[in-house]
Formats: structure tokens, sequence, C-alpha cells
């Protein structure tokens, strides 16, 4: 009899699991207990917290707002003095009659060049800080899509960058005028050619921020993306340059550095490419690395 009431125990303790188990799950889908996720505005308010915090990302914008307002005034001094020079020297005169066009209208835009590395740096550390820290994995596993946590640092690198560089110039242009006036310079910030400078050039600086998130996530490392960005936008034309041949000649006006000159310019300058055409290349500059990135990243491991 006590082999039967020991065996009888653990058979009704195992019918009772069962039987809860079973009352337990029917009628509940599979996964029910795991819940959509956070949403892609949940994700994009987490990611631009995380860019508004870090002490490294508010120096850089700084920096880069610094760097804009002061090779803004330099190049307006520098202008006047070229415009003064050229009132009293025929060879000055014809230098400034060959450039074309305002030249006072680009002063504001003159610290372009380094906006873009500084931005650019910042869209290479914003993902590649995530693997060297290990915060991916954090990231990743709030969001295990990662698409959506990739897409939510694209919007926020790249509205900050269009955002600081078009506050920036328009500060910029606001310093000079002062200091054009004092050379019988105008500026007119106001004026279609001014608006289209500022629009054009803080698109394309968005865009820079773009690839350099891109490489970020490609490479995973912050010197290494970097320095690709670098050789991209700065070695690569002088190399193309400096190569003799047809093909680097006309290589070197697809590069991504190059495509800014003729979206910016008033007239047409020949040897290179068409509005649109330049518009195209800058757009698959920055397309084809960000599905890479996103493809990537869905399959690489943290």
């Amino acid at each position: 009899m006590s082999s039967t009431t020991l065996d009888s125990t653990p058979s009704r303790r195992g019918a009772h699991t069962a039987n809860g188990a079973d009352s337990g799950g029917a009628g509940r889908p599979a996964g029910a207990g795991i819940g959509p996720g956070p949403t892609f505005l949940r994700v994009l308010n987490s990611e631009f917290i995380k860019f508004r915090t870090l002490l490294s990302t508010l120096i850089l914008l700084a920096s880069t707002a610094v760097v804009m307002v002061g090779f803004g005034a330099l190049s307006a001094w520098g202008t006047g003095q070229f415009a003064d020079a050229a009132a009293s020297d025929p060879q000055a005169a014809e230098a400034m009659a060959a450039q074309g066009g305002d030249l006072a209208v680009t002063v504001p835009t003159s610290g372009i060049a380094f906006a873009q590395l500084i931005l650019g740096s910042l869209g290479v550390l914003l993902m590649s800080s995530e693997f060297t820290t290990g915060m991916a994995r954090s990231t990743f596993a709030a969001v295990p899509k990662r698409i959506p946590a990739f897409i939510a640092k694209l919007v926020v690198v790249m509205v900050s960058a269009f955002v600081l560089t078009a506050v920036s110039t328009y500060v910029a242009g606001l310093v000079s005028v002062p200091i054009l006036d004092n050379y019988g310079l105008k500026l007119d910030l106001g004026s279609s050619q001014s608006v289209k400078l500022l629009l054009v050039n803080s698109a394309y600086v968005a865009a820079v921020a773009a690839i350099g998130m891109a490489l970020g996530t490609l490479i995973r490392n912050s010197a290494g993306g970097i320095m690709s960005l670098v050789g991209m936008f700065f070695v690569a034309p002088i190399a193309f340059q400096l190569i003799p041949g047809d093909f680097f000649v006309e290589a070197r006006k697809y590069l991504p550095g190059n495509t800014i000159n003729p979206l910016t310019a008033v007239e047409h300058v020949p040897d290179t490419l068409e509005v649109w055409q330049a518009a195209l290349v800058l757009g698959a500059w920055v397309l084809v690395p960000v599905v890479l990135a996103m493809v990537l990243l869905k399959k690489r491991d943290v």
C-alpha cells in the first residue's frame, strides 16, 4: 500500500502541473508574452537623449559653430583686403574678375570644409563608439531589430548637422556683414543666392555626416572610420588631381567632395557635373554605404 501511495503522489503532482500548464496556456497564442517592442518615436527620443547628453558630442558641435563663424569673419577680412588690392592693382583686378560672381556671398560658407570634417567624424563616432564601449549590446537588446535604432541615429545626426550648419552659416554672415561694409562690399543674407548657399551647404554637410555614420557602422572603429572619411573627402581629390590620365580627370568629378561646387555655382562651370548629376552622385554616395551598413548590421554579431 505504501508503494501505491508513493507512486500515486508524484503522478497526481505531475498531472496537476500538466493541467496547470494546459490551463495556463489554453487560449493564449504563442509569443503572447512578448510585446511589440519600443515604437520608433521612443527609439528616436532615446537616441536624441544619448546624443545631447554626451560631452564629446557637445564639444564637437560647439567646435563646428566656432570654426564656421571664425572662418567667416576671417574670410570677410581677406575678401576685403583682396578688393582693396584690386582697386589699385590691375593684376589683382583681373584675378578678382576671373573668379566671377559676387565674392562676398560665399563668405559665410568659408568654413564648410572644416564643418564637414568635424560633423562627419561625429557621425563616425556616434556609431563606432557603440561597439568600442559595448553599448551596442544594450542598444540592440532594447531594439532587437537593430534597423530602427540605426535609422533613429541617422535621423538625429543628419538633422543636427543640417540645423547646426544652417545656423552657423547665418551667424557667420551676420558677423561678416560689418567687416565687409568697411571695405565697401555688400552682403545680402536674404538674397536668393545666399539662401541657396545656406541650404545646399547644410544639406551637403548632413550627407557627409550620414556617410560618416555608415563608415562607423561598417568599420566599427573610430580611428579607422575617421581616416576613411578623411581619405574620401580630402586625400582622394588631391591624389586624383596629381595622377595623370584622362580616367582620373573624369573620375575626379564623381568624388563626393567634388559634388558641392556644381550644386552651389551660379552658372555651370566647365568640366564639372551638371546640377542634377551632382545631386544624384552625392545621393548615391550616401545611399550605398547606408544600405550596406544596415544589411551588415543586421547580419553581423554585436
